[in-house]
């Protein structure tokens, strides 16, 4: 016969097994379904859409309980700042000013709400499965925050559309300011998780050159052929270039010593560029 004690060792062991994993489990939820926009091409008939800045920072899906981040991750936000938010979904990015992306990436993503979210705002640029059109969505925060003070909180305007030239006019205008792109949307369509195509994205994209120094052996799908350049800025300062190549420019990598182009969308704070892809190699 068992003694007592053989018994409950096993018991407070399951246990114990048991809350982990729900401890575990409540730091995630079930990813939130999100509306992507598709890339901005230039042909499209866009007269009469809204347009927006997109500003570079964490996206934030507010449930009408929880903070969550596109994967479904809880975010651990002071009460402060949530309190005051709706008993309904909101969709926005957390941002802390031009070009202070990982800044807000390890305020928001901390388990242990910290005074830097002082510096956060939570700007809304969508109100997922409320009824009516785009105008009438954002209407319906408007209407909630002007009963319920919210300083950090703003609902981003929205710009009427005259046609393509008026887009790259505005990108440039927040491209000046530090700016990552602009959002466009037809203003008459109802609410629709996933892909959109009534709703497009337009990024501000840098060029620069870099000096190829190493080449790093490619893995999985890429086995055999080049996987990344080791690239060199004239300030020194070095960094990976992986994304952007095509099948025969793996085969047939860039020499040493070669200069290439890549484009990428600013700086980390290490003075890396951030979402590097390849261009082109430079004729001498």
């Amino acid at each position: 016969m068992l003694c007592s004690r053989c018994t409950r060792l096993p018991l407070v062991s399951l246990w114990a097994s048991l809350s982990l994993f729900f401890l575990t489990v409540s730091a995630w939820a079930i990813s939130p379904e999100l509306q992507h926009p598709e890339t901005y091409r230039g042909n499209e008939q866009i007269t009469g859409w809204l347009m927006s800045e997109k500003f570079d920072g964490i996206r934030g899906y507010w449930d009408g309980q929880r903070l969550l981040t596109r994967e479904g991750k809880v975010m651990y936000a002071p009460s402060w700042f949530t309190d005051n938010l709706p008993p309904f979904p909101l969709d926005g990015e957390l941002w802390a000013g031009y070009g202070q992306f990982e800044t807000v990436q390890a305020t928001v993503l901390d388990t242990t709400p910290s005074s830097a979210w002082r510096n956060i705002s939570y700007q809304i640029f969508e109100v997922p499965h409320a009824s009516g059109d785009f105008p009438a969505r954002l209407s319906k925060a408007r209407q909630w925050f002007q009963h319920h003070e919210a300083e950090h909180v703003r609902i981003i305007p929205q710009i009427t559309c005259t046609g393509h030239e008026h887009v790259q006019r505005f990108l440039a205008t927040i491209a000046q300011k530090g700016g990552e792109g602009v959002i466009i949307k037809d203003p008459t369509i109802p609410y629709r998780d996933g892909s959109e195509q009534r709703v497009l994205k337009l990024k501000y994209a840098q060029y620069m050159d870099g000096t190829v120094i190493g080449h790093t052996p490619g893995k999985g799908k890429y086995l055999g052929l080049m996987g990344s350049l080791t690239l060199q800025l004239k300030n020194g300062v070095t960094f990976n270039l992986g994304t952007g190549f095509s099948m025969s420019q793996r085969r047939y990598a860039p020499r040493m010593g070669a200069v290439v182009t890549f484009k990428h969308y600013g700086f980390s704070k290490n003075g890396k560029p951030r979402f590097a892809s390849f261009v082109k190699v430079k004729t001498p």
